[in-house]
């Protein structure tokens, strides 16, 4: 019981540490719901799930070996939130709230970019549990799923936060996502990659 216990801790220090600037995005998410209608809460919902399942997916195939990752570049997956936020830039207009996505797949995607580093935290994880830890792990992540989307949820509820949106939604909201693809290619360390193909 002892060990299931750490087993589940350890689980959620893990998930909190690599997918706290979740709670950012899928704010942005419950905000744009409320405000345009898109997407749906249960596409954001269904997107986390299918985005943050993928990630761990990957990461048990890496960690079981069938899978080598060709690191930093995963690190290129920050150029969609970048594009779609450059997309949103470009439609949105001094009243409306811009929808950067508008299905699950979209949430998906958004949160597979910016949860490729969270792979490199993952395969040595999921290598170092047996079987029945890494179930264990895969459940404690589901159940922080409902947790971080629900936070997500009340956040992008509440008045003030969606004041701040509307108000400064039109540019807020795909600068952050800009902001977010820049930081995955700079700290995936993909940028000097390519600089040192280039050069």
């Amino acid at each position: 019981m002892i060990d299931l216990f750490s087993t589940a801790a350890g689980a959620a220090v893990v998930f909190a540490a690599t997918d706290i600037d979740d709670i950012v995005i899928l704010t942005l998410f419950f905000v744009a719901a409320r405000t345009t209608g898109r997407p749906r809460p249960w596409q954001i919902v269904a997107g986390q799930y299918v985005g943050i399942g993928a990630l761990a997916l990957a990461s048990a195939v890496v960690a079981a070996g069938l899978l080598v990752v060709p690191d930093p570049w995963t690190g290129l997956l920050g150029l969609l939130p970048i594009v779609l936020g450059v997309r949103a830039l470009r439609r949105s207009d001094e009243d409306d709230t811009p929808t950067v996505v508008t299905g699950t797949l979209g949430v998906a995607g958004v949160t597979i970019a910016n949860g490729a580093d969270n792979v490199a935290v993952y395969v040595p994880v999921f290598r170092a549990l047996g079987v029945a830890d890494s179930a264990v792990f895969l459940l404690v992540f589901a159940l922080l799923i409902a947790l971080w989307c629900a936070v997500g949820a009340w956040l992008g509820g509440h008045p003030r936060v969606v004041r701040l949106v509307e108000r400064a939604g039109h540019w807020l909201v795909p600068t952050i996502f800009i902001g977010i693809g820049v930081v995955i290619l700079v700290s995936s360390g993909v940028l000097g990659r390519l600089v040192d193909l280039l050069g």
